[in-house]
């Protein structure tokens, strides 16, 4: 264990204290009592005290985290951080590790109750310290949104991100990048058309031979989150009064919606998003060009919204074997899609979503209905439960219960025929004395037998139960068929051809 002296010098000044002398400074803060220990100088030459990333210090707080030292002295506390909230934070270091702290100028210690209370004033101040940068952050960032800088984050597919200069500020714009910009224009124009959905727009994609260029593949999931970024529009009056009737905080007023540049929103995670609340949402006109007119943006915000109303409308129960029914060519799960017979009549099938999310696999040849899949996998487990019970019934149980039930009777006839010696006249004290301590046992060993024979008709019970199970299952819920079929198999495999396998769990 060792006592540490830390010193640490900005710049090198004629009025300025070096570190030999702050060292000399600490050593006479040493006690009597510490003259034996063993002393370790950790020194920042040229090293500012605005943050902590400083060599010596380094050193010093890995000694500190392996136990090494048991007090840190200093000449003055702004050597250790001139940051009140890194001050706060390396005290509390030190407390974790019972690392006493002194400063020779300030007459600072830890070890005091004294020191202790400023330990506590300090960390009030290092809070608000804390509090106020944060706030100084969130008013820079919102003074600078709604300047239209773009604040970060992954560039935008169709633009890249390029050095600039506003109101003498250092900052990037967007600006096109030709060869996206004429993808964007194209999923724009085609998911503008009627009757085409976001899963058609991408099998489109696919079908032309249209493939993102930063990589990956197109998703559904991508392409919403391009369809519904109003960083492409080209906002005019019409965008505007969009926002305006969803009571959005736009900033600027209309004359910014100049029919010419994009816009950014912020605060707003996910674009379109039902839940939030629109005025909280900070809608900026920004400094690049749109690529999408108003109309045709417009058209597709309207589009979207009104599908996810009908999507949410359907609210339908998927199949109760959903998430186990899987794809054996290409190893997808299947899901089951509606499609509508008659205006009274919806039927379901299984689908690949390897063909119909990726389009890597056409799938098994013939339609996989839902309710003949649901039908086959019912039979099979009802005879699997069947299986369950007969393996479950214990063959012991009635030679076992007989001999339980023989061994009772025997202790009752014991029972019986001790009870009329005691009620005879003629019995002495001596002799009803050992009776009583037989009549005692006997009844004891009852009381085993009954719990014996309690345990047996227990396991009884459990064989009933396992009977009754596949009655349950003919009058068991969606939800009750689900969690059976989770339990009991691991996947329901669609061959090619359209036969199916079930991998059981047990």
């Amino acid at each position: 264990m060792a006592i540490a002296i830390y010193a640490r010098k900005s710049i090198e000044r004629e009025n300025s204290v070096s570190c030999e002398t702050q060292i000399e400074h600490c050593k006479a803060m040493i006690k009597p009592d510490e003259r034996d220990d063993k002393v370790i100088t950790f020194v920042d030459n040229g090293f500012s005290g605005g943050n902590t990333d400083r060599d010596g210090f380094k050193k010093m707080m890995r000694q500190i985290a392996k136990g090494k030292i048991t007090k840190v002295i200093v000449y003055r506390l702004d050597r250790i951080s001139r940051s009140l909230a890194d001050f706060v934070n390396i005290l509390n270091v030190f407390k974790e590790h019972s690392v006493e702290f002194v400063s020779a100028q300030e007459a600072f210690d830890t070890s005091s109750p004294y020191g202790e209370l400023i330990v506590k004033i300090l960390a009030v101040f290092a809070e608000f310290e804390r509090n106020s940068i944060i706030e100084r952050v969130s008013q820079a960032y919102d003074h600078r949104s709604t300047l239209g800088f773009y604040m970060g984050g992954r560039r935008p597919y169709g633009f890249e991100l390029v050095p600039t200069v506003i109101n003498s500020i250092k900052t990037k714009r967007l600006e096109a990048k030709n060869d996206e910009v004429e993808q964007i224009r194209y999923i724009y124009n085609t998911y503008a058309v009627e009757n085409v959905t976001l899963r058609r727009l991408q099998k489109n994609l696919v079908e032309n031979g249209i493939l993102p260029l930063d990589g990956g593949d197109w998703t559904t999931a991508k392409l919403s989150t391009i369809l519904k970024n109003p960083i492409y529009v080209r906002a005019d009056s019409n965008v505007y009064e969009y926002y305006q009737k969803k009571n959005a905080n736009i900033i600027g007023g209309p004359e910014g919606f100049d029919g010419v540049h994009g816009l950014q929103l912020y605060g707003l995670s996910k674009h379109n998003n039902s839940s939030v609340d629109w005025a909280d949402i900070k809608v900026v006109v920004m400094q690049h060009e749109g690529l999408i007119d108003s109309d045709t943006w417009l058209k597709c915000q309207r589009k979207i919204i009104k599908n996810k109303q009908v999507g949410r409308a359907a609210g339908n129960k998927t199949s109760w074997l959903g998430g186990l029914v899987v794809c054996r060519k290409c190893g997808s799960t299947m899901t089951t899609i509606k499609s509508a017979v008659t205006s009274d009549e919806v039927r379901r099938y299984f689908n690949c979503t390897g063909r119909s999310h990726k389009y890597k696999c056409k799938g098994p040849n013939s339609t996989v209905y839902a309710k003949s899949l649901e039908d086959m996998v019912y039979d099979e487990i009802a005879l699997k439960l069947e299986e369950i019970k007969g393996t479950k019934k214990p063959k012991a149980i009635p030679p076992i219960l007989n001999e339980l039930r023989n061994k009772l009777k025997a202790v009752e006839l014991e029972e019986e025929k001790l009870t009329e010696i005691i009620v005879k006249d003629d019995v002495n004290s001596d002799l009803l004395a050992i009776l009583g301590k037989k009549a005692t046992a006997l009844k004891q060993r009852k009381v085993e037998i009954l719990e014996k024979i309690e345990e047996v008709q227990a396991n009884e019970v459990d064989v009933k139960r396992a009977v009754n199970l596949s009655k349950k299952w003919q009058t068991a819920s969606f939800d009750e068929k689900k969690g059976v079929a989770s339990v009991l198999i691991d996947k329901i495999y669609i061959e090619t051809d359209g036969n199916v396998e079930i991998v059981w769990n047990i």
